[in-house]
């Protein structure tokens, strides 16, 4: 299979890399602007060597384990790497690790990639992977911890100088997709050392195809080439990455010039950048899944009151029927339609059609406000209960917009909206991981072939030892679906792997364990001269760009 991947070697340059199907090997795995006064001339200058990019999102921190969301790991993999990489479609490729096989169910022996170097010259060792894997459970007050990453490790054996056992608690088909997701840190460097030696850079030494040089929070972070990188060089000697939330801005920095590439691009500018002689649009649709979390677990939650607006002794989201009501009050359809231009495909489910665990019995739900009525009656609130929905503002395009969108919805059928908050990222996320919020707007990115991932991670019961529901911010809990994941996670054989995921989707999903709103289609666009290669995993990271060739 041919693979794009310009930081990588070619196929042709890798060894080991495994197959599918058998024992020995891991599974393949908004706000519109003007733009004719500031066209652009058809023919864009030469590039210079540095590059700037204007990114949507900013990082919480410059330590890689700190946190598993989205916009940390596309800052973290211009610095560090993992054992192995996954291209634009999903699929596992090698990355540091040349070569792994399962030599028992619950034994896996990696082989590391020789001759790779740190940014500070020193050689790549087992040892430094084995603290980094140690290391992922550990960050302290992380939103979104690496735990499930590394939830299947029963111990770690250096064999030898390049090689690596993994026992594993059981049999685990996936195990390469799971510890896949650590990044690789140096350990004299990182051993003993807290976030703040991260982010002012002598902790920040990474084998990856950049160096750290500087992070200004709420600015930008800079980057210098690493020359002595093992795969392909990148094109561009410096990388800086300026972080600017507002959309509009964005796409005005884009047409002045001071930016070369924009993430997150408004899809209601998306047609005009297009037809820009200066400007290509890249796009692809995405896995990440964009829901409602709902407060099913405590008996009194934070922001839910009576229908007069006073508080609640009793939490109306443990009822499965109000969460069916809930859902069944939103209109996925205009969500996608008009506040995204079409951006967007209604979601029913964890992972979107195509990837392995879909189930084609739990479509999008419709909008059916006289079921939901009637539902809401049935669990004893025929005239509603008070609700507050929460939602972050700067880190998925309209997320802002969406919770206000959803709030409206819901005060139509029946429900008294106390208020729509919206915060940014880097606070909301770390509200939500302590249970702040009764109903709160969030995403979730699967960045593996299948649903496993996604599963245990948001809606498989919270257990920090075991590694589960590392991002279940709302605490649900059916041990039905978890026993079906269980049997899912040990599950060799695909087919009865994909069937046993199915079920345990339709278990939580039928349950309404979060309400599934839309996947986004995501969309980059850059100046005359720069290629990217849109990738489902929504990263706007150097792996994914190169110069374009005469």
């Amino acid at each position: 299979m041919s693979v794009f991947n310009p930081l990588r070697p070619s196929a042709a340059q890798t060894t080991g890399r495994p197959r599918a199907g058998n024992l020995n090997a891991t599974r393949n795995v908004m706000v519109a602007l003007v733009l004719g006064c500031c066209a652009l001339a058809a023919t864009a200058p030469a590039l210079a060597r540095p590059l700037t990019i204007a990114e949507a999102a900013e990082p919480s921190s410059m330590d890689p384990l700190f946190s598993r969301t989205g916009n940390n790991q596309q800052a973290a993999e211009n610095i560090y790497e993992r054992l192995v990489s996954t291209d634009e479609n999903m699929q596992l490729q090698p990355g540091l690790a040349v070569s792994w096989k399962a030599t028992a169910p619950d034994t896996w022996e990696v082989k590391l990639r020789p001759g790779v170097m740190f940014h500070d010259g020193t050689p790549l060792t087992p040892e430094d992977v084995v603290f980094s894997m140690q290391r992922a459970g550990d960050a302290p007050n992380s939103p979104a911890p690496f735990t499930g990453a590394v939830r299947s490790i029963a111990g770690m054996d250096i064999v030898d100088g390049s090689t690596i056992r993994f026992h594993t608690k059981g049999p685990v088909p996936d195990f390469m997709e799971q510890i896949g997701l650590v990044y690789i840190l140096a350990k004299h460097a990182a051993e003993g050392r807290k976030s703040d030696d991260f982010n002012k850079g002598p902790a920040a030494i990474g084998t990856g195809p950049y160096k750290f040089r500087s992070w200004q929070p709420g600015d930008r972070l800079e980057l210098e080439r690493n020359d002595h990188y093992w795969g392909r060089k990148p094109d561009f000697e410096r990388l800086t990455i300026r972080y600017i939330s507002n959309g509009a801005s964005r796409v005005a920095a884009l047409l002045a010039g001071t930016v070369d590439l924009i993430d997150s691009v408004p899809p209601n500018d998306a047609p005009k950048l297009a037809a820009n002689p200066a400007i290509k649009v890249f796009s692809s649709p995405s896995a990440r899944l964009i829901y409602l979390a709902l407060d099913s677990a405590r008996d009194r939650s934070p922001f839910i009151t009576d229908s007069g607006g006073q508080p609640m002794d009793a939490n109306p989201l443990k009822d499965v029927r109000v969460r069916q009501a809930i859902s069944a009050l939103i209109m996925r359809e205009p969500i996608t339609a008009r506040l995204l231009s079409g951006a967007g495909v209604p979601a029913g489910q964890m992972v979107p059609e195509g990837l392995g665990g879909y189930s084609p019995k739990l479509p999008a739900p419709k909008y059916d406000p006289a079921a939901a009525k009637a539902l809401l009656a049935a669990a004893g609130y025929p005239h509603g209960f008070g609700l507050t929905i929460h939602t972050s503002n700067d880190r998925f395009f309209g997320d802002s917009e969406i919770g206000q969108a959803v709030g409206q919805m819901l005060a139509r059928g029946g429900l008294r909206i106390n208020g729509v908050v919206t915060q940014p990222y880097n606070v909301y996320a770390g509200a939500a991981a302590k249970q702040s919020y009764s109903a709160f707007i969030f995403s979730y990115g699967n960045s593996t072939s299948d649903s496993a991932n996604g599963l245990t991670n948001v809606l498989a019961t919270y257990d920090a030892a075991k590694g589960t529901g590392a991002f279940n911010r709302s605490r649900y809990s059916n041990p039905a679906f978890d026993r079906l994941l269980d049997q899912a996670s040990s599950q060799f054989d695909p087919a009865q792997r994909n069937a046993l995921l199915r079920q345990a989707a339709e278990t939580a999903f039928n349950d309404v364990a979060i309400v599934p709103l839309y996947f986004p289609v995501v969309q980059w666009a850059a100046r005359k001269g720069i290629v990217f290669h849109a990738n489902k995993l929504e990263r706007t990271s150097a792996q994914y760009l190169e110069e374009a060739r005469q």
